[in-house]
């Protein structure tokens, strides 16, 4: 047996109604109740902030959230007492830096990277209106640098002390969104199972129970938006997937991803979903053993066609689960052009933390020949 660390998430409180106890778990005072502006309008939050009348609302993170606003959320937030992440993976991640940063003064640019922060940030509750990112469940937060660069901040002390899995605030999620973000899961939770740092059999349980239930329900979730059960199966799966990546990090399909949105403003799911068949086929030699074992799993009608078929039948099943959702297949669809290629090869290589976890190496020659193929 190889020796292995594995760290549990959050605190999880789930079911339909569930985001109406955040009051009880929380401090009494003040908190900051990050979100964004569509959230507001939807009125999902309004009968979670009926119950906090002391909460100071920041609701102005925006897709791919920048420095400034992680920083002015940080401003609004002296003086609170705990931290509420309300939304997509966006207002998740900046109410997880938040937390930190409020408690301990401490030097954005001193945490880059992993491990590097070190200090006890506030109480934090973290509540998804999406099912996809697993932010929820992990210590990584992901912030635009810049204009384009992604950089991240890794580390054990950004874990969230509650995670709140309510369904109902899924319910009026258009198609495209439940879709992209739910082979965002999927992509998370293959990129565990094959990661090529940190693999663990824990991190694999997680991952292979997170890939079930999006095979069985994500499209459930796409034709029907008002089944609770499904949208409460895929919120689960999505925070699965988040604890096994947070344990066996993502790799190639995310490094190929991240230069999409900084460029291009391509949602983060669906950036992942454009990758993911051809950074599995780049990687099919080296992870073909894993990748078989996914594709009888998802598709017990392939168990007889050996390691390359079941290989081969893991990525054909991701591409109908594709197709049946409605996502987007082509570059080309979210204005990417042959023009673009040599930045974005230029710029996934910038994603080194990730390309390390990936089964084999993808130079920027690969990277470019990817995105073309994607085109």
């Amino acid at each position: 047996m190889q020796p292995y660390e594995f760290q549990y998430g959050p605190k999880l409180i789930a079911g339909p109604g569930a985001a109406r106890r955040l009051k009880e778990v929380l401090p009494p005072g003040p908190c900051l109740f990050v979100t964004d502006a569509n959230v507001r309008a939807l009125g999902l939050a309004d009968a979670v902030l009926e119950a906090l009348p002391d909460a100071i609302v920041f609701d102005a993170v925006e897709q791919d959230p920048s420095r400034e606003t992680l920083m002015a959320a940080v401003a609004a937030g002296e003086g609170c007492v705990s931290v509420v992440g309300f939304g997509g993976g966006s207002p998740m991640d900046v109410a997880k830096l938040a937390a930190y940063l409020i408690a301990t003064k401490e030097d954005l640019d001193t945490l880059w990277g992993v491990g590097k922060a070190l200090g006890r940030k506030l109480p934090l509750a973290l509540v998804p209106t999406t099912a996809g990112t697993g932010s929820e469940a992990t210590p990584v937060t992901v912030i635009t640098v810049g204009s384009t660069e992604k950089r991240g901040v890794n580390s054990p002390a950004l874990l969230p002390d509650w995670a709140v899995l309510d369904p109902e605030l899924t319910l009026s999620l258009p198609r495209a969104v439940t879709a992209a973000t739910g082979i965002d899961a999927m992509v998370h939770a293959i990129e565990a199972y094959t990661s090529a740092r940190l693999k663990n059999p824990m991190s694999d349980m997680f991952a292979r129970k997170a890939m079930r239930l999006i095979s069985d329900y994500l499209v459930r979730a796409c034709d029907a938006p008002d089944d609770l059960e499904a949208r409460g199966k895929m919120l689960l799966a999505a925070h699965l997937a988040g604890i096994a990546f947070a344990n066996a990090p993502v790799a190639g399909v995310h490094a190929l991803a991240y230069p999409l949105g900084g460029h291009f403003h391509v949602p983060h799911g669906l950036s992942n979903a454009l990758m993911l068949t051809h950074v599995l086929g780049h990687n099919m030699q080296s992870a073909m053993p894993l990748y078989a074992e996914l594709g009888a799993m998802l598709d017990p009608g392939i168990a007889d066609l050996g390691l390359q078929g079941q290989a081969q039948g893991l990525v054909q099943h991701l591409a109908r689960l594709s197709r049946a959702t409605g996502v987007p297949r082509r570059l080309s669809e979210v204005g990417v052009g042959p023009e673009h290629l040599d930045l974005l090869a230029a710029e996934a290589m910038k994603q080194e933390r990730l390309l390390i976890n990936n089964p084999c190496p993808i130079s920027q020659a690969d990277a470019r020949r990817l995105y073309e193929a994607a085109l």
